[in-house]
């Protein structure tokens, strides 16, 4: 199989169910979004070394793949059996950051995303985490979604922030705080 179909030549792809839309139709903006943002977190689990974030990390990026399938879908066949975002997968990742911020310094300022390059990557991870928030509302506005999806993108996010702040912790390297000067 060729991995080009030129059917997307004409700038209109396919969503999961047959529906024809532009490519920068508003599902499209999301899915793709939170492709980008698989792949920063794969980006991030490449650079982790510690085996208990690896191990989170591997299965963020499948459970991204699992969201993005289900708003690519337009709803229209309901013979497929697409995997979903759970209350439970919104569990271990809350369950998750209490882990790693009961192991953090409480916070006094708002912090800097910089620092460390692992880190970094977090924070970049974590604002298109953020933009895929943003599109999974843009869809909502002319359209129901599953508003575990947007729980479940919100915690992602909050993840992601603590994840930064444990990498510079774990590398003995100080957050660098906001000078409102």
């Amino acid at each position: 199989m060729k991995i080009y179909t030129k059917k997307g030549d004409s700038g209109s792809t396919q969503l999961l169910g047959g529906t024809i839309v532009k490519k920068n139709h508003t599902r499209l903006e999301c899915y793709g979004t939170i492709d980008e943002l698989n792949a920063f977190v794969g980006n991030i689990y490449d650079d982790i070394e510690k085996k208990s974030h690896k191990n989170f990390l591997f299965k963020i990026q499948n459970q991204l793949f699992n969201l993005g399938s289900c708003i690519a879908y337009d709803g229209k066949k309901s013979t497929l059996n697409l995997p979903n975002i759970t209350e439970n997968d919104v569990s271990l990742i809350e369950s998750e950051i209490d882990k790693i911020d009961n192991k953090l310094p409480v916070l006094k300022n708002f912090i800097l995303p910089s620092g460390h390059t692992t880190a970094s990557k977090c924070h970049i991870a974590r604002t298109v985490c953020r933009r895929a928030e943003r599109n999974l509302i843009a869809i909502e506005q002319d359209e129901s979604i599953n508003h575990l999806h947007l729980i479940y993108l919100n915690r992602l996010s909050d993840y992601l922030f603590v994840l930064a702040r444990s990498i510079l912790m774990e590398k003995d390297i100080p957050a660098v705080e906001w000078q409102k000067d």
